[in-house]
């Protein structure tokens, strides 16, 4: 594969990326793999995700605000008990083997699939934008910090379903402080990504702008239009790679 097609692939993935993760999450189940599918090392590969995740929740909050939707203190609240999680996991992250590390990509992206393909009622937020706060929350937000600075893949959906059960948030302002989240705590994982050498930055930039491309794409769309097409891609996408870096084939 010559060097411009690699590129325009990358390229086309971070516009996926970014249009799943707008209208739900689980774009880094693409990115992640197609980077290490094009030569990148596990590690590097983690932490060129992490530039696109930058630039594509930035843009996503300025949105949000820009509609005045938009509850920062509640948001920075959540946001740093994430941290220490993140920090944590990012740091066993670029320490870990790069087939230890495929391995477990790997087992990740075949549960989404799994949790992809169980049937799931429509209506799954309620419509309120007031939640209660506690520890049972600060706890799943140091969990899924911990998770999202290890791996990322995912983290959109663990987010979801913590705001959504715990917070009883509608859709809306579920999504508004997952991107504020994920922004924040991404700050300092990129950091240790940037500090280890673990970053690609050529290619994070075409990632990056691919992200933002696919983000303002999927914020015009509604989340109804294309969902099941997309679904079946991003099954059968993911299915190859997960098979690739469990070494099935």
């Amino acid at each position: 594969m010559t060097d411009s097609l690699s590129y325009f692939l990358l390229f086309i993935a971070g516009i996926a990326s970014g249009f799943i993760n707008v209208n739900a999450g689980g774009g880094s189940s693409i990115t992640l793999p197609v980077l290490i599918f094009l030569g990148l090392d596990a590690s590097v590969a983690n932490g060129t995700n992490r530039v696109a995740i930058i630039v594509q929740n930035a843009s996503a909050v300025y949105a949000f605000k820009k509609e005045n939707f938009q509850q920062f203190p509640t948001s920075i609240k959540l946001s740093l008990f994430t941290l220490p999680g993140a920090i944590i996991g990012a740091l066993i992250s670029v320490r870990i083997s790069n087939e230890l590390f495929e391995t477990i990509l790997g087992v990740v992206m075949i549960g989404i699939i799994i949790t992809m393909v169980v049937p799931t009622k429509k209506k799954i937020f309620e419509e309120n934008t007031s939640g209660k706060e506690g520890w049972v929350l600060y706890t799943a937000m140091f969990g899924i910090g911990f998770y999202g600075g290890f791996i990322q893949v995912g983290v959109g959906f663990i987010l979801m379903a913590a705001l959504h059960y715990i917070m009883r948030l509608n859709l809306i302002y579920v999504n508004m402080h997952k991107v504020f989240i994920v922004f924040i705590y991404t700050l300092p994982t990129l950091l240790i990504f940037i500090f280890t050498d673990n970053v690609n930055w050529f290619m994070g930039l075409i990632l990056a702008f691919g992200n933002a491309l696919g983000a303002w794409w999927g914020a015009k769309m509604s989340i109804k239009k294309g969902d099941k097409f997309i679904k079946i891609v991003l099954i059968i996408s993911v299915g190859i790679m997960a098979i690739k870096l469990l070494g099935v084939f």
